[in-house]
């Protein structure tokens, strides 16, 4: 037999870290990971509006690189601080430095390209451009959650 996705268990306004404390539905490590799961969803709209072809391809795997990344992120954000220790020594996959050395080049990379930023405050120039554009503001709202987790 399968398990619900309706557990019940959240019916007191509550919900479960990584090992199981319980918090608030709105504890901002909970708000912090809803936004990262957020962006996650939009990074994955934005990989399936990829035009095909090799330039396509390379921005999809990138994207999938940055899903993984997320992953990783929301699985140390779910981690109460009680349980750092043993979340350290577990298997999880943990997001590094070098991670982000190969976000930052990526980035870079792009921005040599000549990208332009004309019109960005007026989305949706076509289906794959408003993709992202919903997930640049998804990325912006996950980066305000964050900073309330380290207030």
């Amino acid at each position: 037999m399968t398990r619900s996705i309706a557990t019940r268990t959240g019916d007191d306004g509550t919900t479960s870290l990584l090992y199981g404390q319980r918090v608030g539905k709105t504890h901002p490590q909970i708000e912090a990971v809803g936004a990262c799961d957020d962006l996650n969803v939009a990074l994955g709209a934005a990989r399936l509006a990829l035009a095909p072809g090799p330039r396509g391809d390379a921005l999809r795997a990138l994207i999938t690189t940055l899903q993984s990344n997320l992953v990783a992120l929301m699985g140390e954000i779910a981690c109460a601080e009680t349980d750092r220790a043993r979340y350290e020594s577990s298997a999880f996959t943990k997001l590094t430095a070098a991670d982000v050395a190969v976000l930052d080049h990526e980035l870079a990379a792009l921005e040599a390209r000549g990208l332009k930023f004309d019109g960005w405050a007026t989305p949706g120039a076509n289906a794959s451009a408003l993709a992202f554009d919903q997930a640049r503001v998804v990325a912006r709202r996950a980066e305000r959650r964050l900073h309330t987790l380290h207030a």
